[in-house]
C-alpha cells in the first residue's frame, strides 16, 4: 500500500517544509531544473503539492494522496489520484516525466519506472530527484527514520543503486547532478549544483527512453 496516511493527515505541514527550508527547497528545484526539458507535455509522478512541477511548467501530476491534489491544483497543474506502479495514461503520451523525493515512498520502483517507460514517448526524457541514502543527510535520515512524521516508512535508495534500477529497465544516458552538501540547518542560502554524485545529499539523474 502506498505510503500515504502521514501526508493526508500533515498536508499543510508537508508543504509549509518549502517555506521552512526555503535554501535548501531552491537549491534542489535548481538542480531538477537543469536536467528536465521545458518543451513538450510533462508528468510528475508523485506530484506531492506541485512545488516542483508547478515552476517547471510540468502540466500533469498524479500522486495517491487525496489531500495534496487540490495544492497542485491551485498551482495549475492537471492533478490526477493515481498511484505510481499503475498510470492512468495511453503509451507514449509523454515527452518528459518528472519523479521527485517519491522513489523512497513507491512499493515497487520496478514497476514505476516501467509504468514510466511505457507513458513515454521513444526519446523522452525521465528526471529522478531524492536524497542519497549514502549522503551525510541521508545517514541522518536514516539514523531518526522511526521519529520522521513523513520519513517513518520510507526506504531510501542510493545513486548506485537508482542507477542499476534505471539500467534494468531500459533507460539509457544517464546524465548525474547533486546538491546540498550541508545539512538542513546549515543551508542558509541555495547552494550551486556540481556534476556527478557522492558529495551531496540531494541528487538528479537525467535519463532517456531509447
Amino acid at each position: 500500500m502506498p505510503k500515504t496516511a502521514p501526508f493526508e493527515s500533515h498536508h499543510r505541514h508537508y508543504d509549509d517544509w518549502f517555506v521552512r527550508h526555503a535554501a535548501a527547497y531552491y537549491s534542489e528545484l535548481l538542480a531538477v531544473r537543469a536536467q528536465l526539458p521545458w518543451h513538450g507535455l510533462g508528468l510528475s509522478i508523485g506530484v506531492g503539492t506541485g512545488r516542483f512541477a508547478a515552476p517547471l511548467g510540468v502540466q500533469v501530476g498524479i500522486d495517491p494522496v487525496h489531500a495534496v491534489l487540490s495544492y497542485a491544483a491551485q498551482r495549475g497543474i492537471s492533478a490526477v489520484q493515481a498511484v505510481a506502479e499503475a498510470l492512468p495514461f495511453a503509451d507514449g503520451l509523454f515527452d518528459r516525466a518528472l519523479c521527485v523525493t517519491t522513489i523512497c515512498f513507491v512499493d515497487d520502483v520496478a514497476a514505476m519506472l516501467s509504468e514510466a517507460w511505457r507513458v513515454l514517448k521513444p526519446g523522452g526524457v525521465l528526471v529522478i530527484g531524492f536524497i542519497d541514502r549514502t549522503s551525510a543527510l541521508g545517514r541522518h535520515y536514516l539514523a531518526h527514520q522511526t521519529e520522521s512524521m513523513f520519513y517513518r516508512d520510507a526506504t531510501f535508495f542510493s545513486a548506485e543503486e537508482v542507477d542499476l534500477l534505471l539500467n534494468d529497465a531500459g533507460f539509457t544516458e544517464p546524465v548525474w547532478v547533486q546538491t546540498l552538501s550541508k545539512t538542513l540547518e546549515e543551508t542558509c542560502e541555495i547552494e550551486s549544483l556540481s556534476s556527478g554524485y557522492g558529495r551531496g545529499a540531494f541528487v538528479v539523474v537525467r535519463v532517456r527512453r531509447p
